[in-house]
């Protein structure tokens, strides 16, 4: 997970064609939570997919978080590669972000919620990296599951842009946009540093809080720890 250097957004020409067969077995299971990581979800749970730099710091982030999240899982989005592995996702040649989808029960914890926490937790004003991760699979991106979702999360960098410019900080370059496909990533790579505890984490953020217009006290109190 370290100074990975393809700085070139990939085409659809040049990606590998990848693979039919899913990486991830049907079978697999949270390693915290012990629930399925393949949807269908039960009624009344939402997803969303969240990239912020090397996926193993990023899923831990959430699946912390407790009350209302129902699953979290690791995998790649936004690219070409069909059932990519993770080595061709390293090459930088399909395209694809590491991102980790957020299984999440509303009703308990809301979408703004989620979204203070991505934004807070990383730099999403640096483009094709974050920190020492160099590279597309690294880019900050947020990849919605509902037309109100994808509004919120409009609204949300808008008003994160507004408190970043006032410390001094350059534009967003999150990529917000309806859900591509979700690849579930390698199983040694699901829930990672739960099973690696002292593993590589390289998320850090700016410093700046986010509003959180539609949070509850509870949930702010969560989000600053």
């Amino acid at each position: 997970m370290f100074l990975r250097r393809s700085k070139a957004m990939a085409t659809a020409d040049s990606a590998p064609k990848g693979r039919s067969t899913p990486i991830l077995a049907a079978s697999a299971e949270h390693y915290v939570l012990s629930r399925p990581l393949h949807p269908a979800y039960p009624t009344g749970i939402d997803h969303v997919d969240f990239g912020l730099g090397c996926f193993w710091g990023a899923e831990r982030l959430f699946w912390q978080l407790g009350r209302g999240i129902w699953i979290t899982a690791v995998g790649y989005q936004g690219g070409f590669t069909v059932n990519p592995t993770y080595d061709e996702v390293c090459t930088g040649t399909t395209g694809h972000a590491e991102t980790v989808r957020v299984a999440f029960d509303p009703a308990v914890i809301s979408f703004e919620a989620l979204l203070a926490t991505f934004w807070e937790s990383h730099d999403p004003t640096q483009g094709y990296r974050q920190g020492n991760d160099v590279g597309t699979q690294y880019r900050s991106t947020i990849y919605t599951s509902t037309a109100d979702q994808l509004q919120t999360a409009e609204a949300s960098r808008a008003a994160y842009a507004s408190a970043l410019q006032a410390r001094g900080f350059g534009p967003i370059t999150t990529e917000i946009r309806d859900a591509p496909p979700f690849y579930f990533a390698e199983a040694s790579h699901q829930q990672y540093l739960a099973k690696v505890p002292h593993g590589y984490c390289g998320l850090a953020g700016t410093g700046v809080a986010c509003p959180m217009p539609g949070a509850s006290p509870l949930e702010r109190e969560t989000i600053a720890g």
